[in-house]
């Protein structure tokens, strides 16, 4: 077998470009735009981002589902 094997976390994350929440990101408090840049379009998992800043991985997971959660709803949360 040649080549690199891919991994599931290069299939989670969409090609850089098609990011459908480019422009509803002000939308989000300063604390969950960080978030959500860092783990779901940047090249951090929650856990790892976490250590990174210091904070729980608690905080960070809520962090990141609130953000989902305003932009799913188009920012009317």
């Amino acid at each position: 077998m040649t080549g690199r094997q891919p991994t599931l976390f290069e299939f989670e994350r969409p090609e850089p470009g098609l990011q459908r929440w480019d422009e509803d990101l002000d939308t989000l408090t300063d604390a969950e735009r960080e978030v959500f840049q860092a783990v779901e379009l940047g090249a951090y998992g929650a856990r790892e981002y976490a250590r990174h800043t210091d904070r729980s991985p608690g905080t960070v997971s809520n962090l990141l589902r609130r953000a989902r959660g305003r932009l799913e709803d188009g920012g009317q949360t």
